[in-house]
């Protein structure tokens, strides 16, 4: 079997079964009682957008939108990016993945005609914005096969979106769709600081920057998203948001909905640190 080997460096997300499963116990659907998961991570939708830095940043949101996604699902696309316009769009040739709760094999059918109809060309590089999903996608769905998938940031990606969600109704297959992307990347590590440094840049980021691109998104305007990510740097793989709206448009999902919300900024100050000279945002967002 060809298997897609993980590659990103320990620390991006945990390397045990048993460290996985406490940390995502908590956003569990099949957990029962006081300490199950919140009500919203039962909706059953077809399709999500979820953070894909490591999970001691942005973790938490992240489980919020893969749990929320259709736990009938036989197989989970995991649409990335890190693509700018004008590329091809990529896919994993592999048989499976790999990861650390077991390999997740390959929807080949499903994956081969998504290849034919957008032609993409083989992903051959290591990249987070699939990889980093991989073990929720198989503790919240342990039985499905897995698409991986990367677009670039052009209004291409929406009609991938709809395509993909074609596909899945012309092999028959109950598919559900992960959109894998962080929002303003700022400060000093990413060159962009334009309201300086602090909580006011915080501020700023949260209730304006990331505030407009997501208000975009869940008010389906897809082409006003894509500007906003290219103008004013508040999404990073905005490419794979465009298809879940895609694939919302055509399975007649919605309306979208922000499940959660945080910066990595807030994770330092949650552990009594200042604001940081550089932060990134984060959303979950469901369409149900």
């Amino acid at each position: 079997m060809n298997l897609r080997k993980t590659s990103l460096p320990p620390g991006w997300y945990p390397g045990k079964k048993e460290e996985i499963a406490r940390f995502l116990s908590r956003f569990d659907r099949r957990a029962a009682g006081p300490g199950g998961p919140p009500a919203d991570a039962a909706c059953g939708a077809p399709v999500a957008a979820a953070p894909h830095a490591g999970w001691y940043y942005s973790g938490a949101v992240a489980a919020r939108a893969v749990s929320s996604l259709d736990p009938g699902a036989e197989t989970v696309v995991v649409a990335g990016g890190h693509l700018p316009a004008g590329y091809p769009a990529l896919v994993a040739a592999e048989d499976a993945a790999a990861t650390p709760l077991g390999d997740i094999e390959m929807d080949r059918e499903f994956r081969d005609l998504v290849r034919e109809e957008l032609r993409c060309a083989p992903d051959q590089y290591r990249d987070n914005t699939v990889e980093v999903q991989l073990p929720m996608v198989k503790y919240f769905f342990p039985e499905a096969r897995l698409v991986w998938l990367r677009l670039p940031a052009e209004s291409s990606s929406l009609e991938a979106g709809k395509t993909i969600a074609r596909a899945a109704a012309r092999l028959g297959r109950k598919a559900a769709l992960l959109g894998s992307t962080d929002l303003t990347h700022y400060g000093s590590n990413y060159g962009y600081s334009p309201q300086g440094y602090g909580r006011k840049a915080l501020d700023w980021v949260k209730t304006v920057n990331d505030a407009a691109f997501i208000r975009a998104v869940l008010e389906d305007k897809p082409e006003e998203a894509l500007r906003h990510a290219e103008t004013s740097f508040s999404a990073c793989s905005a490419g794979a948001v465009l298809a879940c709206m895609g694939f919302a448009r055509e399975t007649h999902a919605g309306p979208a909905g922000l499940l959660a919300y945080s910066t990595s900024a807030d994770v330092s100050l949650a552990d009594g640190e200042d604001v940081p000279d550089s932060f990134v945002g984060y959303a979950a967002i469901s369409w149900r």
